[in-house]
């Protein structure tokens, strides 16, 4: 089974930017058959929310809402997925996870906190 673990999280200030990233270990994302790398985000109270995919291809899914604001990338050597986010405002205060959907089913990381202040 895959291992997923996120960092970047922390605080950031409103109209700033966060850099979050998913190393995935024990799965070779780059040179397996598949491999889709999506991030979600769950606020307290609220439901968890679809933030984007990278596939494994290196097509990026993202919603028409965070487009402008949403930057994906992939690294084959390090197999780890960085997910960037500008203009920042407190609805973005959230967990985010990371999910790996592929040939064995799919794996989540714990998350990582991002708080947003004003």
């Amino acid at each position: 089974q895959a291992r997923l673990v996120e960092s970047g999280g922390g605080s950031v200030q409103a109209g700033g930017s966060l850099k979050v990233s998913c190393v995935v270990s024990d799965y070779p994302l780059c040179n397996a058959c598949t491999g889709d790398i999506s991030w979600f985000r769950q606020a307290p109270g609220k439901e968890r929310e679809f933030v984007s995919t990278i596939v494994h291809s290196g097509r990026t899914i993202v919603p028409d809402s965070m487009k402008p604001r949403i930057t994906l990338s992939k690294d084959c050597p390090t197999n780890t997925v960085t997910l960037e986010m500008n203009s920042l405002t407190s609805d973005d205060t959230a967990m985010y996870y990371c999910k790996l959907t592929y040939c064995r089913g799919t794996s989540w990381g714990q998350g990582t906190q991002v708080t947003v202040s004003s």
